[in-house]
């Protein structure tokens, strides 16, 4: 171990992991408290075993971390709530690793990131399904960071969320890799309630998802509440439930606003069904009934909201259930009041590839609050029977580009 110190600058340079199943966390602690302000840490290559919840604090600092954190495989300690951080206020998630700050780069050199031990956590619940804010914790969360970057990050069989970016602004992610494949055969053909999301953003502005390749069993991007100025290029999916604008509406007592989205130069593809049955929508927007019914995390509901200027150009699709997508009723009850968040300038452009489904396009806005503004070009995705492409809209106000309804 080596540390030199002046007055901007701490360098500290471990030489690797304890190994031989010892617990890395003091050391990875007293790394960033060292040097996490104003400095450099350098973690170099190897897996560290992390045994409770981490949270790094850093300004004006660079962490190189060229080596896995391991978060070891004790489920029942991680199921208690006081292990984990509860940061992420949307559908009380729980965090094991978190990072606060300012004027960072975390690099992981495409060499270093997280191993989460998913398959014991998929192997525990089996096709059981789980409820939100049971416990399972998010792999990496980003909280209250002003000017943050993480490049070449890779995460290894996350339990739950890969990713969250949460009360954050000005946030670049420049390489990320998410990897949840179950190689129980059990399980083959099944959707496990394995992880969910590539990443979630919530009351997060300006945040920046550069080349990405995510495998996992949900959606691949959330794009949640309050998420404002959000950028997304070179987006690989492989399974998962596609891109989600959602989930929006499900606190009454919030306004759900998303402005400013442009997503481009994204792939949404159907891999083996053996390994994950599913490949929902390229991209789909969703938001809870009028009605409030229950209280989250997993019920609510009559939450208003605004969702405008939403751009996506570029897709291409291998397969999958129903390209694009809108509609207003999750979690609904029959009698529900129909939903007031609304829809408008969503904007879909050069759409390529095959769906298993006739329709291509199924836009369901609200009665309540009718979608103005939607524009379709250059769409030319083939059915995979042959069948002619369908399209259908209700309740939209203007739209160009698609067919007379």
């Amino acid at each position: 171990m080596s540390i030199a110190a002046g007055p901007l600058q701490c360098t500290y340079d471990h030489s690797g992991p304890l190994g031989e199943g010892q617990d890395d966390t003091d050391q990875i602690e007293d790394a960033i408290a060292r040097c996490g302000h104003y400095g450099t840490t350098v973690i170099p290559e190897g897996v560290y075993n992390v045994t409770r919840k981490m949270m790094w604090d850093l300004v004006e600092c660079r962490v190189d971390l060229h080596g896995y954190l391991n978060f070891t495989a004790d489920l029942p300690y991680w199921m208690k709530a006081e292990n984990t951080y509860r940061v992420v206020y949307i559908q009380d998630q729980a965090s094991w690793f978190v990072v606060t700050g300012r004027d960072f780069t975390i690099d992981a050199h495409n060499t270093g990131g997280i191993i989460g031990n998913g398959q014991y956590w998929w192997n525990w619940y089996g096709t059981t399904s789980r409820l939100d804010g049971d416990g399972r914790p998010i792999a990496f969360t980003l909280w209250r960071v002003l000017r943050g970057i993480v490049r070449n990050f890779r995460i290894e069989s996350q339990p739950f969320w890969c990713n969250a970016v949460v009360e954050s602004k000005d946030v670049l992610y420049d390489g990320m890799y998410c990897n949840a494949t179950n190689t129980n055969p059990e399980y083959y053909g099944d959707k496990l309630f394995d992880p969910e999301l590539g990443i979630d953003t919530f009351r997060s502005d300006n945040v920046s998802l550069r080349n990405w390749d995510i495998t996992l069993g949900d959606d691949c991007l959330a794009i949640k509440g309050n998420s404002t100025n959000i950028y997304g290029q070179n987006i690989t999916c492989h399974g998962g439930n596609g891109i989600a604008f959602g989930s929006l509406g499900q606190y009454p007592e919030l306004f759900d606003r998303v402005e400013n989205v442009t997503l481009e130069d994204i792939r949404l593809l159907h891999i083996n069904p053996e390994i994950q049955p599913n490949m929902g929508s390229a991209v789909y927007f969703k938001s809870w009934s009028g009605t409030t019914i229950g209280h989250p995390p997993d019920n609510g509901g009559g939450g208003s909201g605004l969702v405008k200027n939403v751009t996506v150009r570029n897709a291409e699709l291998y397969n999958v259930s129903l390209p694009i997508q809108v509609y207003q009723t999750d979690g609904a009850h029959p009698g529900d009041a129909p939903s007031t968040l609304q829809f408008e300038d969503l904007s879909f452009y050069n759409f390529i590839g095959t769906s298993s489904g006739s329709t291509i396009v199924d836009i369901a806005c609200s009665p309540a609050a009718p979608c103005p503004g939607l524009v379709f070009e250059d769409i030319n995705v083939t059915v995979n029977s042959g069948a002619a492409p369908q399209y259908t809209c209700t309740n939209v106000v203007s739209q160009r580009g698609l067919p007379s309804m």
